[in-house]
């Protein structure tokens, strides 16, 4: 702001962590109404700016500087012990806006300011990313683990009694596997942080991810404080404007002071997150909507795109829940969840959706533009909070078998569907096979070193003694739920072979015969009807008219 101060001649530009125009009338009246009130106030000293920067040596302004003192909001305990004698006995603060005013950029130390824990995450360090697993198995997205320093650091959301948020870094960590633990023991509880620092301040227009949250948890559930207000029951609201900037707290030199009351009740300040069906979802109409639900992952699959890293890929799960299966063409069966690079995902949940199909709670997922988008701030967990609010979803785990949409003219890319119909051709320059490994899938084997007759898997450093054939076809497809397109599959086949089949025939016969196996099933599946074949959609364009499909299984 640029301040035009008097009986100087040079303007100030002033930046400031927080800054409030208060005309002297009202300056007037708000001493007068603090003036009777039994709590002690904090004095402050209103130094005059052209006296700070030795603009002007004039007497009368050390005096005006000396008599016009302001009394701040009655209900918070002063913290600085070179202030107030309270701050001796370890008196708790409960503004954050108070807090940084006191002590601005360098923190305090021994003065505690009480705050409730809203939200608790995981947000990944600089560079921190997750690693991939070689090989065709379903790949497991974890942060990186061989990083220094660790790679994922713990944050809280929090609020103070006035509604005012803040996000609080805390220790960094190698995985997101305690988040969960965390979440239950912490949130909806008051904490009291001490030897913090401001790292930042942020406002809407530079952290769109942190305010969509904060928006997620506005107005507040019951009223709350108002500064330079008597705090009776009449003067507090709920009536207030959202949040524009947000402070972001740090511990001091690596030392970790949060007191959690973990024996304390749930706060009613406390918003656990409103849990919606898919199909609701689907229909919300505003634009980064922060939402949390429960669903069935059904496939995964890591973004192809070879100029992006291949730890810094979205992971797409394909979900559904028992609403979603039983509509009936008005909305898909299955939906995309795209979980941004910046997601960080617990060593459980990425482990068990390696393995199987997974009741996943995304808890604060982003819905925008058709999408819904894990985004940092994201928690995805296999238990339930022990607090949700269910607003009238149906929740009922899935009882038959899953079914996915029929290829049709609504059929996007970057989706799942079920095809059926007859084989019309076979691109044979396509067609090809591989040997893999039987424990982990890879499918870059090589000779091993020991024995020239064995196939060696560099990622198990093991001997394959029965390796598995891979087979894959492109095959063409006249479908009559889209009759006008040209429908194209790649089509995966496997074969296991034993121990005395590669040993014996040696690898010149074993690729010859795996030469000989594409032939025969180039020409054995022409004519052959497809029946419901599960498939992820690569691509559908218009010109020419074609649909390109590859053949998937499912969790």
């Amino acid at each position: 702001q640029k301040l035009l101060l008097k009986n100087a001649d040079v303007p100030v530009i002033m930046n400031t962590y927080f800054s409030q125009k208060v005309l002297l009338s009202e300056h007037s009246e708000t001493r007068e109404k603090t003036h009777g009130l039994t709590k002690m106030p904090i004095r402050k000293n209103i130094l005059s700016l052209a006296q700070t920067f030795r603009l002007d040596d004039d007497d009368e302004l050390h005096q005006e500087s000396s008599d016009n003192q302001v009394a701040c909001a009655p209900q918070i305990h002063n913290c600085d012990s070179k202030q107030h004698p309270l701050a001796q006995t370890g008196a708790v603060n409960d503004s954050l806006l108070e807090m940084v005013e006191s002590h601005g950029a360098v923190g305090w130390r021994e003065a505690q300011v009480q705050v409730l824990i809203q939200r608790v995450y995981c947000l990944p360090a600089r560079g921190g990313y997750r690693s991939h697993v070689q090989g065709n198995k379903p790949f497991c997205a974890t942060p990186i683990i061989n990083s220094d320093p660790p790679n994922v650091r713990l944050c809280l959301l929090v609020q103070d009694a006035y509604g005012m948020f803040s996000e609080v870094q805390l220790q960094s960590l190698s995985s997101a596997d305690d988040v969960e633990e965390y979440c239950r023991r912490w949130e909806g509880k008051f904490c009291c942080l001490s030897r913090m620092k401001i790292l930042q301040r942020t406002t809407r227009g530079r952290a769109l991810g942190l305010f969509s949250l904060i928006d997620s948890l506005w107005p507040p559930v019951v009223p709350v404080k108002v500064p330079g207000q008597s705090q009776d029951s009449e003067t507090m609201t709920t009536n207030l404007p959202p949040p524009s900037f947000c402070y972001i707290l740090t511990v001091q030199s690596g030392e970790i002071h949060v007191e959690v009351d973990e024996e304390e009740q749930i706060s009613n300040l406390y918003q656990p997150p409103a849990v919606h069906g898919l199909k609701e979802i689907l229909q919300i109409n505003g634009c980064n909507e922060r939402c949390s639900f429960w669903a069935q992952v059904l496939y995964l699959r890591l973004q192809t795109k070879h100029s992006v890293p291949i730890n810094q890929r979205e992971i797409w799960l394909f979900v559904t829940d028992s609403a979603l299966q039983n509509v009936v063409h008005t909305t898909p069966k299955v939906v995309a969840v795209s979980v941004a690079a910046s997601c960080v995902l617990s060593t459980e949940i990425t482990e068990a959706l390696s393995v199987a199909s997974q009741l996943v709670f995304f808890k604060d997922a982003l819905w925008g533009n058709g999408r819904i988008i894990c985004v940092e701030r994201t928690v995805l967990l296999l238990q339930k909070p022990l607090l949700c609010s269910a607003a009238g979803a149906d929740l009922s785990e899935l009882t038959g078998p899953v079914r996915l949409d029929e290829l049709d003219s609504t059929t996007q890319a970057n989706s799942v569907c079920a095809v059926r119909g007859t084989v019309v051709g076979v691109n044979e320059s396509t067609a090809f096979s591989w040997p893999t490994c039987d424990r982990c899938g890879n499918g870059k084997l090589e000779l091993c070193p020991q024995d020239r007759g064995l196939l060696y898997c560099n990622q198990c450093s093991e001997a394959v003694i029965s390796p598995v054939l891979k087979m894959q076809l492109e095959v063409f497809l006249s479908c009559p739920s889209r009759s006008q397109s040209t429908v194209k599959v790649k089509v995966w086949h496997e074969m296991s072979f034993g121990v005395l089949s590669i040993v014996r025939l040696g690898l010149f016969v074993l690729i010859n015969m795996l030469l000989s196996l594409q032939s025969y099933e180039v020409q054995s599946v022409l004519g052959k009807e497809v029946g419901l074949l599960n498939c992820y959609v690569h691509s559908v364009t218009s010109h020419p008219n074609c649909v390109g499909l590859e053949e998937i299984v499912l969790l």
